[in-house]
């Protein structure tokens, strides 16, 4: 037999093969879809936003996809064209031209790669300071407090009931620099509450301590650490942020969804990262001073230390960006 009628015979099983191997294809994606929601489908992996910020991170997530399915389907059309429309004819196998220096087309696959990523670098910059952007005076100021192998929430509020402080800084929030004390609650002695592993959520049984935080009210989280960097991570918040020793960030929310929600760790921090876990708990604004009261109530008052004192001119490095 010639090797041209061998190459045809090795191909008639793969091409009886083909149907069948389509047919199960297709039966595995309609099977792993039959749980699927399709209403979920335009987040793209993403889970629903509880916060008033978080759309603007959805929008950009599901403009990143838009560009990179385009891009996408563009690269794949020049691939398939290629493979079909410049084949090797069965009858002549002779080189066909090559295209060399061709200067109008390196100019465009140098100068369109430059245009997406700029563009995308100018949304992701825009909508960036616009998330970190901190308003004169949020309705509520907690400090989150990292440490190995849990979290600390010191809720910087006047608790009704509670004896006003005085207008010196408490020492366990020396950590914090002094361009924040400025909107600090006059009076502010505070509540706290704080977690270890094996903390649960008394209502669903959930690992780690839980957040309160008040629906439709504008939220600052102030992150310090106690050991080393972790990152704070309030999965349908859409955004996270490091949690450095010696460095404090700061981001505000409007929670306008109540429930319970998962937190976590997102930074590799040592042996028990796994362990880091917490619980946002969203509730109406009266619900959520009469949790301050409680923990008022249970012995909780003032602060747990914040972290690690930041030197003096890291303290006030980054005044500029308020």
């Amino acid at each position: 037999m010639s090797p041209n009628g061998s190459d045809r015979s090795s191909r008639r099983p793969m091409r009886r093969k083909l149907p069948q191997v389509l047919t199960a294809g297709l039966v595995l994606a309609t099977a792993s879809g039959c749980s699927y929601n399709w209403e979920d489908f335009p987040r793209l992996g993403m889970p629903t936003p509880v916060t008033e910020e978080a759309p603007r991170i959805l929008s950009l997530w599901q403009g990143s996809w838009a560009a990179a399915l385009v891009t996408g389907v563009l690269v794949w059309g020049l691939i398939l064209w290629s493979v079909f429309f410049h084949r090797r004819s069965r009858t002549k196998v002779e080189v066909p031209p090559q295209t060399r220096y061709n200067m109008p087309i390196e100019a465009l696959y140098t100068v369109v790669p430059l245009i997406i990523v700029s563009v995308l670098f100018y949304f992701t910059a825009r909508d960036e300071s616009k998330l970190l952007e901190l308003s004169d005076k949020p309705a509520h100021t907690i400090n989150v407090v990292g440490f190995q192998w849990s979290w600390g929430f010191n809720y910087i509020e006047k608790v009704d009931g509670q004896p006003a402080a005085g207008p010196e800084i408490p020492k366990e929030l020396d950590a914090i620099p002094d361009r924040f004390h400025k909107d600090f609650p006059e009076g502010a002695g505070g509540v706290y509450d704080v977690g270890i592993p094996g903390t649960r959520n008394p209502q669903n049984g959930n690992p780690g301590p839980t957040l309160w935080l008040p629906k439709g009210e504008k939220v600052r989280f102030i992150l310090t650490s106690r050991d080393v960097i972790h990152s704070f991570w309030v999965v349908p918040f859409l955004m996270k942020q490091d949690v450095i020793p010696g460095h404090t960030n700061a981001f505000e929310v409007t929670p306008n969804r109540e429930g319970t929600f998962m937190g976590k760790c997102a930074e590799l921090c040592g042996a028990d990262h796994s362990r880091m876990l917490f619980n946002v708990k969203v509730v109406s604004p009266e619900r959520y001073q009469q949790h301050l009261k409680e923990l008022a109530e249970k012995g909780q008052t003032g602060y747990v230390p914040a972290g690690i004192a930041q030197t003096d001119p890291a303290r006030n490095a980054e005044k500029n960006q308020l």
